[in-house]
């Protein structure tokens, strides 16, 4: 699980900071708490979970504060959270602390909650070999952190954007005319990339096939259909990856799982996710 990029880290938590300090400083902490005040902060699930950005939530404190705090104590990205058993721990001003309260647990809960239902999905189809993918289904600005939480949960990444892969979706291929042509195009101009074709049925998926696509999108396929699809594969095109997609829940997923398909697609991980319920606590230093 490879950490996100530290300079994405830091465009993040600078938008998100000057977002809330755009109109001056908190200055209700600077009314209410003295200047030299210390104290511990510990931020807490309140509900049991899997972290994710850690370090992010540690990028907001060192934009905040600089070298005038500690971290104390943070458990890695991907842990199993309890209730009640603090995620990070650091020491610092108090002033300093209650101004970045809001924007680290603003990311560490929404990180976390896709993390966590991530867990869910991934422990939903364990033992079939078919693994949780995400989309592009992202909050603008955040995907790199939010795919990022997806792996803290023990999903795979699909593209990170429009061109590190090519998906030929329904409107490609009415634009190129058909499946083969759509394909036979990407390949002439952009064959260095992966390619996959979105199918919405098995007279499509025989076509994806026949043309070689390295991977096809089963596009609100029956578990029934996506395992005929997984047999056509076998006799057509045995290197080409399914992608089950469209409509798919929890309690259906392992149905799905056991059909022999790779993976499946789910944009709710990203664009549904609930936040972890996670807070700050003050005490003594």
């Amino acid at each position: 699980m490879s950490e996100p990029e530290a300079a994405e880290v830091r465009r993040v938590v600078t938008t998100a900071l000057e977002e809330d300090l755009r109109y001056g400083p908190d200055v209700t902490t600077e009314a209410t708490v003295p200047a030299n005040a210390t104290a511990v902060a510990e931020l807490t699930p309140r509900s049991p979970g899997v972290l994710a950005g850690g370090e992010v939530a540690v990028a907001v404190f060192d934009a905040v504060l600089g070298d005038d705090y500690e971290v104390v104590s943070r458990c890695p990205d991907g842990s199993r959270l309890s209730r009640g058993e603090p995620a990070l721990v650091v020491r610092g001003p108090v002033r300093g602390l209650l101004t970045a309260e809001r924007t680290a647990l603003n990311l560490l809960c929404h990180l976390s909650g896709i993390a966590t239902v991530t867990a869910e999905w991934v422990a939903a189809v364990a033992g079939t070999g078919c693994a949780i993918r995400d989309s592009r289904k992202t909050l603008p600005g955040l995907r790199v952190l939010e795919k990022y939480a997806v792996r803290c949960g023990g999903g795979v990444n699909h593209r990170m954007g429009l061109g590190d892969a090519v998906l030929i979706k329904d409107n490609h291929v009415v634009a190129a005319g058909s499946v083969t042509e759509a394909l036979r195009l990407a390949r002439e101009r952009a064959g260095e990339l992966p390619c996959e074709v979105e199918v919405d049925d098995l007279e499509q998926l025989v076509e994806a096939l026949e043309a070689g696509a390295d991977e096809v999108l089963l596009d609100n396929l029956s578990p029934r259909d996506c395992g005929r699809a997984v047999e056509l594969r076998a006799e057509l095109s045995p290197k080409t990856r399914l992608e089950a997609s469209g409509g798919l829940t929890l309690a259906v997923a392992r149905d799905y799982a056991e059909t022999g398909v790779d993976y499946l697609a789910v944009g709710a991980l990203t664009h549904s996710a609930p936040a972890l319920d996670i807070g700050m606590d003050l005490r003594a230093a």
